[in-house]
This record gives C-alpha cells, structure tokens and sequence, in this order.
C-alpha cells in the first residue's frame, strides 16, 4: 500500500538491484552551493542523487557526496551521458561512449571510495537516429559489462526508441511526468516490461500556473501540505521515482515530507484529469513527437 512509503522504501529494477523511491535531483546546482545542497541532502536522508554530464556539475556532486559522511554503499548514484549535438559530424562508436562515460566516474569519485562505480548512467537523449542510439546504448552496455556501472538506462525515449534498442531492456527510462504531462502510453509500454519511470520536472518548474490550479490547490488544504507535497506524492503513488531539485535545507527538507499523508482515489482521479499530453510539458522536450 502507498500509505507504507517512507523515506527509504526502495523499487527493484528487473536486474535484482534496487533504487529509493524519491530522489535529488541536482540540475543547475553549481560551485559551492551545489556542494553544500547535495551534503546536506544526503545528511538529511536522501540516498539517490541524480546529476548528468549536461549539468556540468558532476565534481560538486562528488565533493557533496563525500563531504556528507554518508558511507558510499548506502547511496545511489546516478548521472547521466550526453550524446552529441543535433547535425554534429561526431558519431562516436561505443568504445567511445564507454570512455566519455568513464570520465563521469572519475569527477563524481575521485577516489574518494574504496570501490569506483555508479549504480546507474542513462543516456541523456535519444538523438540522433536509430544507429546512434544503439551505438550509444553499447557503449553503456560495455561499462556494465566491464563492472563499473551497475545498470544502465535511458532518458526521454518514446515507444519506438525503446523497442529498437538491442539487449539488455533499460532499467530506467527518465522522463518529464507530473500531472499536467503523464505520457501514458510511454509509462504503459514501460511497466509492462519492467522498466522503473524516473520523473524529472515533478514539480513543474513551480510554474505559477500550475502551482495556482484549483484542483491541486483544493488537495493540498484538504491534507494541509503544500501544492508541491501533493505533486510529488502523486508521483510516488503512481509507481514513479521523483527526483525534485531544491538548493536551500528548507525547500529540501520540504520536499521529503511526504509520508505522513496519503491522496485517496478521488485526490488522484482529480489529479490524473489534469493531463494536457504534450501541451501540459514545461520542459520543452517531447519525446512522443521525436524522430524515430
């Protein structure tokens, strides 16, 4: 039952391993404050961290890790690696991806463990066509296979993108999701093969208009919480792992405050009324309409 969750419940990949349910994300966290926010995350009871080469903040993500104290077998550490550019020249063959991929592992480590790995890398986009993407999907097969990344995964892959990729199946797929954005036939076509949904952008960017809308305002006074407590313990209930992003201990520790509620059948039948498909995304990516 959703009312069991707590902080440290966790979801089984079809591998065997496991991922906590509610992440941190760390998208825009740079310099010091990213070190400082990531440690502090981790200190207050955050075991998943996520971060992406795009970020550019992979080494402040590992100092934040190490500052915490929190022992590297309790934690779960996710990035992921950035194909090229749109019309690049650049077609790199897996050895290659692998390689790139490894540099990841040396700014977020740094020896800072007796044992270097990550417990996931995903591929940040599925430019730019058939051939790419399964080169790009060796290549992450490859650092699997030699040890140092436990599981390997996919962001902002629809249908297709995902049926024509060689073995193994992804054990994520990372995708916009939030009431507004619920990409149901991409989120059916995943739990029907066991592929975990990560949520990026849980809390829609606190756009105004969302964080304004009756129906989830009306939800948040009925259990007294906040309108991004209600966001995010949608997506807890609908199987997701959210990975919000906050910068201040406040908004931190608001947003791991979700376990002492829990939205009944109608709160999530008015929620899930709220999809707008691609017209209710905030993050500009639409991976529905992407080329195959």
């Amino acid at each position: 039952m959703s009312s069991k969750l707590t902080l440290e419940s966790t979801v089984k990949f079809h591998t065997g391993r496991e991922m906590p349910r509610l992440g941190f994300g760390s998208g825009g966290l740079k310099d010091e404050v990213g070190v400082e926010a990531v440690a502090y995350a981790m200190k207050t009871g955050y075991l998943l961290v996520d971060t992406a080469q795009l970020y550019g903040n992979e080494e402040e993500v590992g100092q934040g890790i190490a500052k915490s104290g929190i022992p590297r077998e309790k934690l779960f550490i996710c990035t992921k690696w950035q194909p090229p550019v749109e019309r690049s020249a650049f077609r790199p063959t897996p050895e290659q991806v692998r390689d790139e991929a490894r540099k990841s592992l040396a700014r977020l480590d740094k020896s800072r463990f007796e044992k270097e790995y990550l417990d996931l890398m995903i591929i940040h986009h599925p430019r730019p066509d058939p051939e790419g993407r399964v080169s790009h999907w060796k290549g992450l097969a490859m650092a699997q296979k030699e040890g140092w990344v436990e599981d390997i995964g996919v962001s902002n892959f629809n249908i297709k993108h995902l049926e024509a990729l060689p073995e193994p199946l992804p054990a994520v797929n990372q995708i916009e999701l939030h009431p507004w954005c619920q990409q149901r036939e991409v989120v059916d076509y995943c739990k029907s093969k066991g592929i975990v949904l990560q949520a990026f952008c849980p809390l829609v960017r606190i756009r105004k208009d969302k964080f304004e809308d009756p129906v989830v305002v009306k939800i948040a006074e009925k259990h007294s919480k906040g309108v991004a407590h209600v966001l995010l313990r949608w997506s807890l209930q609908k199987g997701f792992v959210p990975i919000p992003k906050a910068s201040s201990p406040t908004r931190i520790d608001a947003n791991k405050d979700l376990y002492d509620f829990e939205l009944d059948e109608q709160d999530m039948k008015e929620l899930d009324s709220l999809d707008q498909g691609a017209a209710g995304r905030v993050s500009g990516i639409d991976p529905v309409h992407l080329p195959d």
